[in-house]
């Protein structure tokens, strides 16, 4: 009989190449929030997965980038931190892009660590499969990686392979976590990131990246629904506008598409009250972005 296995996997690479995507797709839910919106993951979210014969729990890191403010530079940060503590590093690549400057950045980060590394080609279901190859060997040439694995984590394909070929660099070890556990960030996170991810589909160019999202108050009601008051911080006040919308329509819209998601975790009505605050500059603030539980 096969031995149990268990251990950690980080997943990095640039932003905006479906590393939340990848995670949710493995999880089978959703967990970490996704956007077209480049950085859009902000803290190293810890997702779980139990099957048969092992548990993995991946860290998914914010993208490397080279900081513009001290929210990068933490979120670079904890992107490289995880890399010492892992067990096998998956390189996500979008098959779409071409290798710059972001992928040479990460390969020379990876220098530094004797861990593992797998190459995972994404977004198979966007290009011709005859691009595969060549994609492979330029990468090849740069670093030798223990595998390499092209796969779409939009529809699913060679997801299993890559899951198999994770495995092979796990540990035998006990179960962490439960077996029905599939994340170890608190609830409040989690709707906090749920709000934030709709903020990131309406909202265009600056503003996306000068929100934070901090739930306030959350209690059950005695009929069992959840009342859940949200404070949304931005750091000027045309941003605030903008949020708000013409007689609250764009807060309104939040609300209507964040809900659900919420509803579906918790499992129960929930009434979400949203509030935009003014936080002048908050990104470059150290006490602001430990406030909002972003920094260390």
């Amino acid at each position: 009989m096969e031995k149990f296995k268990s251990g950690f996997a980080a997943v990095i690479g640039r932003p905006n190449v479906g590393k939340s995507t990848l995670i949710n797709r493995l999880i089978g839910q959703k967990i970490a929030i996704t956007s077209d919106k480049p950085q859009t993951t902000r803290s190293r979210i810890q997702c779980i997965l139990t099957v048969d014969d092992a548990q993995i729990i991946f860290l998914d890191t914010p993208g490397i980038h080279k900081p513009k403010f001290k929210l990068g530079e933490y979120m670079l940060k904890a992107a490289e931190g995880t890399l010492k503590e892992v067990d096998v590093i998956l390189f996500v690549i979008d098959a779409n892009e071409k290798f710059g400057g972001g992928e040479k950045y990460i390969l020379e980060r990876l220098k530094s660590t004797d861990r593992p590394v797998v190459l995972v080609v994404n977004k198979l279901d966007l290009i011709e499969r005859e691009k595969v190859l060549p994609i492979i060997a330029e990468y090849s040439a740069r670093r030798n990686f223990a595998a390499v694995v092209p796969i779409s984590a939009a529809d699913g394909t060679n997801v299993e392979a890559l899951l198999d070929e994770i495995k092979k660099f796990l540990p035998e070890g006990p179960k962490y976590y439960p077996d029905d556990m599939v994340t170890d960030q608190p609830e409040r996170l989690i709707i906090a990131e749920l709000v934030r991810e709709q903020l990131l589909h309406l909202t265009e160019d600056e503003v996306p990246h000068s929100i934070a999202v901090d739930v306030e108050e959350m209690m059950q009601r005695p009929n069992g629904d959840h009342y859940i008051r949200v404070h949304i911080y931005v750091e000027r006040e045309s941003q605030k506008g903008i949020l708000i919308g013409k007689r609250g329509a764009m807060l309104k819209r939040v609300g209507e598409l964040a809900r659900p998601e919420i509803e579906m975790m918790l499992g129960t009505k929930v009434f979400l009250d949203l509030w935009v605050k003014v936080k002048k500059d908050w990104r470059n603030s150290a006490g602001a972005i430990q406030n909002f539980g972003l920094g260390d």
